[in-house]
């Protein structure tokens, strides 16, 4: 087991190589362009050209070039956009991540809790008007756009209805940090946290509620029935262990993207600054330096999340443990 975890994380480390060196490739060598005119931006003055050109390396062999641009994202941090007047990049990444972190593991934490409610439900209950009911549901939840969902939502709550006592609690839109005001931090999230859910809980209720089904004319499910174990016990204990395999998988993948920048609609409709909306300025300005930090940001997170998700097969998969 400590091989393979091992193993893994040797995978990690190269995978992350690869995609440091594709992502440079892909917007630096690429032939056709000037990459000095490129990170200098539209109109830079002919002394800005020079002082990119000698800063970042590109008189120089693209080994030495790529060496340069690594060290100044990951070593010194100080890649600077000079398209939005010399800023530096990574702390710009670092002030978004914490908006974008807290949004999508707040609205994980909903979604995983939810969904494994009322997949398990279903199965218990499958084919009664309980099931049949709770999928219905979810398949509105999938149903419904996100960014629709949010307009609808702060309509309700901001506009219309702010005033009741419903709703007079919630403020305006925006980000709080933890570290200032945990409360604030709460409130101006959990209506976010909410609109993001919905949709996942859908999809993984369904799907968990399905591999309860499947699992359960399985012989390890008919011996712990034969022994005489409840029916709630035969379920929590034996079925939903092996069904959430698929569960997790997606999981990882979903919250993976989801922190990378996959949270754009729920950030652009409640005036959230996370990193999806700070890549979507970056492609709308041509912003090369920060869509390559934030891809690599983004890269980061998926890679790791399937590696952590292998890790997770050796505890929910014996087969995967013994090496078979």
């Amino acid at each position: 087991m400590v091989m393979s975890v091992l193993r893994r994380l040797g995978q990690t480390l190269f995978v992350l190589f690869g995609i440091s060196v594709l992502v440079f490739l892909v917007f630096f060598a690429t032939p056709g362009a000037d990459p000095t005119a490129r990170i200098a931006g539209r109109n830079a003055s002919p002394e800005t050209m020079a002082r990119v050109r000698v800063e970042y390396g590109f008189d120089r062999p693209l080994p030495v070039q790529y060496a340069r641009m690594m060290e100044k994202l990951f070593v010194t941090r100080d890649l600077t956009s000079y398209v939005n007047r010399g800023q530096k990049v990574v702390p710009e990444i670092l002030e978004a991540a914490p908006v974008t972190v807290s949004l999508v593991s707040g609205a994980a934490l909903i979604w995983v809790v939810l969904s494994v409610a009322m997949g398990m439900t279903a199965a218990a209950l499958r084919g009664g008007w309980v099931d049949r009911g709770l999928m219905m549901l979810g398949l509105v939840g999938i149903s419904i756009p996100v960014f629709w969902l949010g307009q609808v939502v702060n309509l309700v709550t901001q506009s219309r209805y702010h005033d009741s006592w419903l709703f007079s609690w919630v403020p305006g839109l925006g980000y709080v940090p933890l570290t200032e005001d945990p409360l604030g931090w709460f409130r101006a999230l959990v209506l976010p946290w909410l609109t993001l859910a919905v949709l996942f809980v859908g999809i993984y209720s369904r799907v968990l509620r399905a591999d309860l089904v499947a699992v359960q004319s399985e012989d390890f499910m008919r011996t712990a029935r034969a022994k005489g174990l409840s029916p709630v016990r035969v379920l929590l204990v034996h079925g939903l262990r092996t069904s959430m395999i698929t569960f997790v998988s997606l999981f990882g993948l979903d919250f993976a993207q989801l922190v990378g920048g996959g949270a754009l609609l729920t950030e652009v409709v409640f005036g959230l600054q996370g990193v999806g909306r700070l890549t979507y300025q970056a492609l709308s300005n041509l912003d090369l330096p920060l869509i390559m930090a934030t891809v690599m940001y983004s890269a980061v997170f998926v890679v790791i999340a399937n590696a952590v998700v292998d890790m997770l097969y050796l505890f929910l998969d014996p087969r995967v443990r013994d090496g078979r």
